[in-house]
Protein backbone atom coordinates (compact mmCIF):
# COMPACT_ATOMS: atom_id res chain seq x y z
CA UNK A 1 0.00 0.00 0.00
CA UNK A 2 2.52 2.38 1.13
CA UNK A 3 4.83 1.49 -2.47
CA UNK A 4 1.69 2.67 -4.08
CA UNK A 5 1.21 5.73 -2.61
CA UNK A 6 4.30 6.78 -3.41
CA UNK A 7 3.94 5.90 -6.80
CA UNK A 8 1.49 7.60 -7.18
CA UNK A 9 2.68 10.75 -5.92
CA UNK A 10 6.01 10.25 -8.31
CA UNK A 11 3.46 10.18 -11.10
CA UNK A 12 1.81 13.58 -9.53
CA UNK A 13 4.94 15.34 -9.47
CA UNK A 14 6.19 14.32 -12.77
CA UNK A 15 2.60 15.70 -14.57
CA UNK A 16 3.23 18.56 -12.43
CA UNK A 17 6.92 19.42 -13.35
CA UNK A 18 6.06 18.47 -16.87
CA UNK A 19 2.83 21.17 -17.09
CA UNK A 20 5.33 23.54 -15.23
CA UNK A 21 7.97 23.33 -18.12
CA UNK A 22 5.21 24.08 -20.90
CA UNK A 23 4.74 27.38 -22.68
CA UNK A 24 1.37 29.40 -21.90
CA UNK A 25 -0.52 27.02 -24.08
CA UNK A 26 -0.14 23.81 -22.21
CA UNK A 27 0.02 20.45 -23.28
CA UNK A 28 -2.14 18.15 -24.81
CA UNK A 29 -2.81 15.12 -23.32
CA UNK A 30 -0.44 12.97 -25.15
CA UNK A 31 1.69 15.44 -25.38
CA UNK A 32 1.82 15.64 -21.19
CA UNK A 33 2.09 11.37 -21.13
CA UNK A 34 4.90 11.69 -23.27
CA UNK A 35 6.67 15.04 -21.59
CA UNK A 36 6.02 13.19 -17.66
CA UNK A 37 7.05 9.32 -19.24
CA UNK A 38 3.59 7.97 -18.20
CA UNK A 39 1.19 6.29 -19.90
CA UNK A 40 -2.22 7.99 -21.60
CA UNK A 41 -4.67 6.65 -19.13
CA UNK A 42 -2.87 7.12 -15.97
CA UNK A 43 -2.01 10.80 -16.83
CA UNK A 44 -6.06 10.92 -17.54
CA UNK A 45 -7.03 9.73 -14.49
CA UNK A 46 -4.19 11.86 -12.64
CA UNK A 47 -5.23 14.61 -14.33
CA UNK A 48 -9.04 14.56 -13.14
CA UNK A 49 -7.99 14.59 -9.47
CA UNK A 50 -5.61 17.44 -10.09
CA UNK A 51 -8.40 19.58 -12.22
CA UNK A 52 -11.05 18.99 -9.48
CA UNK A 53 -8.72 20.34 -6.84
CA UNK A 54 -7.49 22.89 -8.81
CA UNK A 55 -4.19 22.38 -9.63
CA UNK A 56 -4.67 21.73 -12.95
CA UNK A 57 -7.25 23.21 -15.82
CA UNK A 58 -8.06 22.00 -18.47
CA UNK A 59 -9.07 24.45 -21.74
CA UNK A 60 -12.21 23.79 -22.83
CA UNK A 61 -11.78 24.96 -26.56
CA UNK A 62 -8.23 23.92 -27.10
CA UNK A 63 -9.00 20.37 -24.58
CA UNK A 64 -5.20 21.15 -23.47
CA UNK A 65 -3.95 21.32 -20.04
CA UNK A 66 -2.28 23.98 -17.85
CA UNK A 67 -1.47 24.58 -14.31
CA UNK A 68 -3.62 25.71 -12.70
CA UNK A 69 -5.08 28.37 -9.72
CA UNK A 70 -4.60 25.95 -6.56
CA UNK A 71 -0.88 25.41 -8.03
CA UNK A 72 0.01 28.78 -8.24
CA UNK A 73 -0.95 29.71 -5.20
CA UNK A 74 0.71 26.83 -3.17
CA UNK A 75 4.14 28.09 -5.78
CA UNK A 76 3.58 31.79 -4.01
CA UNK A 77 2.88 30.59 -0.75
CA UNK A 78 6.18 27.90 -1.61
CA UNK A 79 8.13 31.10 -2.83
CA UNK A 80 6.89 33.40 0.08
CA UNK A 81 8.62 30.42 2.86
CA UNK A 82 11.70 29.84 0.96
CA UNK A 83 12.62 34.04 0.92
CA UNK A 84 11.95 34.18 4.29
CA UNK A 85 13.50 30.94 5.63
CA UNK A 86 16.74 32.59 3.28
CA UNK A 87 15.98 35.94 4.91
CA UNK A 88 15.26 35.07 8.65
CA UNK A 89 19.14 34.46 9.38
CA UNK A 90 20.00 38.01 7.91
CA UNK A 91 17.47 39.73 10.27
CA UNK A 92 18.40 38.27 13.57
CA UNK A 93 22.02 39.46 12.91
CA UNK A 94 20.42 42.90 12.33
CA UNK A 95 17.99 42.41 15.35
CA UNK A 96 20.50 41.58 17.10
CA UNK A 97 23.37 44.35 15.49
CA UNK A 98 20.74 46.88 15.96
CA UNK A 99 18.49 46.67 18.83
CA UNK A 100 15.78 47.61 16.27
CA UNK A 101 12.94 45.15 14.43
CA UNK A 102 13.81 44.36 11.47
CA UNK A 103 11.71 42.68 7.99
CA UNK A 104 11.80 41.14 5.04
CA UNK A 105 9.09 41.63 2.18
CA UNK A 106 8.01 40.45 -0.75
CA UNK A 107 6.53 41.28 -3.70
CA UNK A 108 3.06 39.49 -4.62
CA UNK A 109 1.36 41.17 -7.45
CA UNK A 110 0.38 44.54 -6.64
CA UNK A 111 0.93 43.46 -2.73
CA UNK A 112 3.92 43.28 -0.37
CA UNK A 113 3.83 40.86 1.87
CA UNK A 114 5.77 40.17 5.58
CA UNK A 115 7.68 36.92 5.29
CA UNK A 116 10.01 37.52 8.15
CA UNK A 117 10.75 39.70 11.36
CA UNK A 118 13.24 39.86 13.75
CA UNK A 119 12.84 41.89 17.40
CA UNK A 120 16.10 43.14 18.61
CA UNK A 121 16.63 44.04 22.33
CA UNK A 122 15.91 47.87 22.62
CA UNK A 123 12.76 47.63 25.46
CA UNK A 124 10.53 49.88 23.13
CA UNK A 125 9.60 48.00 19.56
CA UNK A 126 8.32 48.67 16.95
CA UNK A 127 5.56 46.17 15.63
CA UNK A 128 4.25 47.55 13.17
CA UNK A 129 4.05 43.99 10.75
CA UNK A 130 3.46 40.56 11.70
CA UNK A 131 4.41 38.07 8.94
CA UNK A 132 1.65 36.85 6.90
CA UNK A 133 0.72 40.87 6.46
CA UNK A 134 -0.12 42.14 3.02
CA UNK A 135 0.25 46.16 2.62
CA UNK A 136 -0.32 47.90 -1.16
CA UNK A 137 2.77 48.15 -2.86
CA UNK A 138 4.61 51.15 -1.48
CA UNK A 139 3.15 51.24 1.89
CA UNK A 140 5.74 51.11 4.43
CA UNK A 141 9.64 50.83 4.11
CA UNK A 142 10.16 47.97 2.73
CA UNK A 143 6.95 47.69 0.39
CA UNK A 144 8.26 50.99 -0.90
CA UNK A 145 11.40 50.02 -1.43
CA UNK A 146 9.78 46.94 -4.03
CA UNK A 147 7.73 49.69 -5.81
CA UNK A 148 10.49 51.83 -6.22
CA UNK A 149 12.89 49.09 -7.68
CA UNK A 150 10.16 48.20 -10.58
CA UNK A 151 10.07 49.36 -13.82
CA UNK A 152 7.93 52.76 -14.19
CA UNK A 153 5.21 50.74 -16.15
CA UNK A 154 4.67 48.00 -13.59
CA UNK A 155 4.57 51.15 -11.15
CA UNK A 156 1.65 53.09 -12.64
CA UNK A 157 0.10 49.40 -12.84
CA UNK A 158 0.40 48.66 -9.23
CA UNK A 159 -0.85 52.29 -8.11
CA UNK A 160 -3.92 51.66 -10.42
CA UNK A 161 -4.73 48.40 -9.32
CA UNK A 162 -4.33 49.56 -5.44
CA UNK A 163 -6.06 52.65 -6.22
CA UNK A 164 -9.04 51.82 -3.46
CA UNK A 165 -6.59 50.15 -0.95
CA UNK A 166 -4.08 52.92 -0.77
CA UNK A 167 -6.99 55.68 0.03
CA UNK A 168 -6.57 53.59 3.72
CA UNK A 169 -2.86 55.13 4.03
CA UNK A 170 -3.41 58.72 3.50
CA UNK A 171 0.09 59.28 4.34
CA UNK A 172 0.86 57.33 1.08
CA UNK A 173 -2.09 57.87 -1.32
CA UNK A 174 -1.34 60.96 -2.54
CA UNK A 175 2.15 61.34 -2.47
CA UNK A 176 3.62 57.63 -3.64
CA UNK A 177 5.04 58.70 -7.12
CA UNK A 178 7.29 61.37 -5.13
CA UNK A 179 8.10 58.92 -2.95
CA UNK A 180 8.85 56.41 -5.71
CA UNK A 181 11.53 59.56 -6.93
CA UNK A 182 12.92 60.06 -3.44
CA UNK A 183 13.54 56.29 -2.81
CA UNK A 184 15.16 56.18 -6.23
CA UNK A 185 17.15 59.34 -6.05
CA UNK A 186 18.35 58.21 -2.19
CA UNK A 187 19.02 54.57 -2.90
CA UNK A 188 16.83 53.76 -0.38
CA UNK A 189 13.30 53.62 1.16
CA UNK A 190 12.24 56.21 3.86
CA UNK A 191 8.73 55.94 5.90
CA UNK A 192 8.73 58.80 8.31
CA UNK A 193 5.85 58.03 10.57
CA UNK A 194 3.19 57.74 7.45
CA UNK A 195 1.76 54.82 9.27
CA UNK A 196 2.39 54.89 12.88
CA UNK A 197 3.71 58.75 13.44
CA UNK A 198 6.25 57.51 16.66
CA UNK A 199 7.83 55.27 14.03
CA UNK A 200 10.52 54.89 11.14
CA UNK A 201 11.62 52.78 8.81
CA UNK A 202 14.19 52.50 6.42
CA UNK A 203 14.60 49.69 3.67
CA UNK A 204 16.54 48.64 0.84
CA UNK A 205 15.61 45.87 -2.01
CA UNK A 206 17.42 43.36 -3.29
CA UNK A 207 17.09 42.49 -6.88
CA UNK A 208 17.15 39.20 -8.70
CA UNK A 209 19.50 38.37 -12.22
CA UNK A 210 16.09 39.91 -13.93
CA UNK A 211 16.54 43.27 -12.03
CA UNK A 212 13.05 42.70 -10.57
CA UNK A 213 12.91 43.19 -6.82
CA UNK A 214 13.13 39.62 -5.23
CA UNK A 215 12.61 40.84 -1.21
CA UNK A 216 12.89 43.85 1.31
CA UNK A 217 14.67 44.33 3.81
CA UNK A 218 13.51 46.82 6.57
CA UNK A 219 14.04 48.16 9.81
CA UNK A 220 12.01 50.28 12.13
CA UNK A 221 12.28 51.97 15.25
CA UNK A 222 11.06 55.00 17.30
CA UNK A 223 11.90 58.18 16.03
CA UNK A 224 14.15 59.62 18.30
CA UNK A 225 16.31 56.19 17.02
CA UNK A 226 16.53 57.41 13.63
CA UNK A 227 18.44 60.44 13.30
CA UNK A 228 20.17 60.81 9.80
CA UNK A 229 23.76 59.52 11.15
CA UNK A 230 22.32 56.40 12.52
CA UNK A 231 19.99 56.02 9.44
CA UNK A 232 23.63 56.16 7.67
CA UNK A 233 24.82 53.02 10.31
CA UNK A 234 21.26 51.34 9.49
CA UNK A 235 21.85 50.94 6.03
CA UNK A 236 25.27 49.98 5.94
CA UNK A 237 24.21 46.91 7.88
CA UNK A 238 21.43 46.17 5.81
CA UNK A 239 23.30 46.75 2.44
CA UNK A 240 25.98 44.49 4.44
CA UNK A 241 23.28 42.01 5.28
CA UNK A 242 21.99 42.06 1.45
CA UNK A 243 25.20 41.18 0.05
CA UNK A 244 25.90 38.05 2.51
CA UNK A 245 22.53 37.05 1.41
CA UNK A 246 23.27 37.07 -2.32
CA UNK A 247 26.88 35.35 -2.37
CA UNK A 248 25.50 32.91 0.17
CA UNK A 249 21.89 31.97 -1.05
CA UNK A 250 20.19 31.37 -4.50
CA UNK A 251 18.43 34.80 -3.91
CA UNK A 252 19.61 36.05 -7.71
CA UNK A 253 17.60 33.56 -9.51
CA UNK A 254 14.64 36.24 -10.47
CA UNK A 255 12.27 38.99 -9.14
CA UNK A 256 8.93 38.65 -7.87
CA UNK A 257 5.61 38.54 -10.23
Amino acid sequence: MQDNAVKTVDRVAAILRALAASDLAGLALGELATAAGLAKPTVHRLLGALTSTGFTFQDLETKRYRLGAGAAALGRAAQRQHVGALAQQALDRIAAATGDTAFASVREGAAAVCVARAIGAYPIRALTLEVGDRRPLGVGAGSLALLAALPDAEVARASAANAGWLNEYPGFSTELDALVRRTRAQGYALNEGRIVEAMVGIGIAILGADGLPVVALSIASIRERMAPARIVELLQIMRSEAMRLLETSDLIGSGQQ
